[in-house]
């Protein structure tokens, strides 16, 4: 890489909220790429971490499991919060060997010919909720549609009864939407505790679905405690719906910016997949992965000791010139296109296909539909550090209309 003349860098300050609803955290990210891949970020609010931006670094870290653990958690969190509740215990914040044995429970409802077999029903909830966009005609892209394919996907996976459906919608949108963190944070304990009722309907009467499994499981012939399961529940309807939420709108809003990209996708809609790529790149929308160092290790010359925070910068490694041509150009042919978005190694997203199919069908139903969407109004971003794209996108649907 050619390094950027290191005078005049500009302020780094990853963790301010604002820079990704307003800002350009690009241009901190491609200095830093270019002077400091391995840079030391002093505490604010939060603590302390190491940020890695490129992509060979980060994709090296997430293969090396032994050194950078996710048990600690794996999202800034300020110190006086205490420690992640789910440490140890969720599918995400585990490492060897119970990573691996979660993942085990669950792993097969998530493979290629799972998802196949769902996907006539979730093309019917992709149309379904189009359906519904165009009788209003003006809606939020976010809330409306995006929000809704996966959330009523994931709860068919996890057996949710249909009746439950918008009240899982209404606390998610809580949850995950702006507003009062205490209104945020009270959503999340409504989820916890309706998951809690439903584990222990599915323990007495186990059905075919993700929370039966995890009602009954086993692990080294121990069952699975009550609080592990709520928890694995939460992170099962939240790994399944926010990220893909916020995708789904990101990439509808980078088709919108870029409308020759987009008249391209409806005159050759074979070009789905890779299309449903790019934006996965492009919208990078977990901003932070989080890992906590278990042993010395020296990255660009920098000492790693036990108990630092690493952090990996999804949408820098997505944009790193030594392995992205043009990585500013939104592209929906590009290839190869071996962006990090969903993770690398022992913890790349379980759901990973499923997303995919989710993002190909809503887009599919646009465009073999030829129904053009079109901005209604300023779209908002979120004000977060952990996920970034569109948290309000007014649009106008058009039947017809390409």
């Amino acid at each position: 890489m050619r390094r950027e003349p290191a005078g005049h860098p500009p302020e780094i300050n990853l963790v301010d909220p604002g820079l990704y609803a307003h800002g350009d955290p690009f241009v901190q990210w491609r200095w830093l790429r270019a002077n400091e891949p391995m840079y030391w970020h002093p505490p604010t609010e939060l603590p302390g971490f190491w940020a890695l931006t490129r992509y060979e670094d980060i994709r090296d870290a997430y293969r090396d499991a032994e050194t950078f653990s996710s048990a600690q958690g794996i999202l800034l969190r300020p110190a006086d919060h205490g420690a992640d509740p789910g440490g140890g215990r969720t599918l995400a914040l585990t490492d060897a060997p119970r990573h691996k044995q979660l993942r085990g429970l669950v792993d097969s409802w998530f493979a290629v010919r799972s998802v196949r077999a769902l996907e006539a029903e979730m093309k019917d909830v992709a149309r379904r909720v189009v359906d519904e966009a165009l009788e209003r005609g003006s809606c939020d892209f976010v809330a409306d549609i995006a929000a809704r394919v996966p959330l009523y996907v994931i709860c068919k996976m996890m057996g949710v009864p249909q009746a439950d459906w918008e009240r899982l919608y209404t606390l998610t949108s809580q949850a995950f939407g702006a507003g009062d963190p205490a209104a945020r944070r009270f959503a999340h304990l409504d989820i916890l505790g309706y998951f809690e009722e439903l584990q222990e309907e599915k323990a007495e009467d186990p059905g075919d679905d993700l929370v039966s499994v995890l009602a009954t499981a086993t692990v080294d012939g121990e069952p699975l405690g009550a609080e592990d399961v709520i928890l694995n529940c939460n992170n099962l309807l939240v790994g399944g719906t926010e990220n893909t939420r916020i995708a789904a709108a990101g990439g509808m809003l980078a088709l919108l910016e870029h409308p020759e990209q987009l008249q391209r996708l409806y005159e050759e809609p074979d070009l789905m997949p890779s299309a449903v790529e790019e934006i996965l790149r492009w919208t990078s929308t977990a901003t932070h992965i989080m890992r906590t160092a278990v042993r010395p290790v020296e990255i660009h010359g920098r000492k790693v000791e036990p108990g630092d925070r690493v952090t990996f910068w999804l949408p820098s490694a997505n944009r790193d010139e030594t392995v992205f041509e043009d990585p500013d150009c939104f592209d929906i042919v590009r290839q190869p296109n071996r962006h990090l978005s969903l993770g690398f190694g022992e913890h790349f997203c379980l759901g990973s296909m499923l997303a995919k199919v989710e993002l190909r069908l809503l887009y599919q139903e646009l465009v073999s539909r030829s129904i053009w969407v079109e901005l209604d109004g300023p779209t908002k971003l979120l004000d977060s550090i952990v996920v970034n794209g569109p948290e309000l996108m007014p649009v106008r649907l058009m039947p017809g209309s390409r």
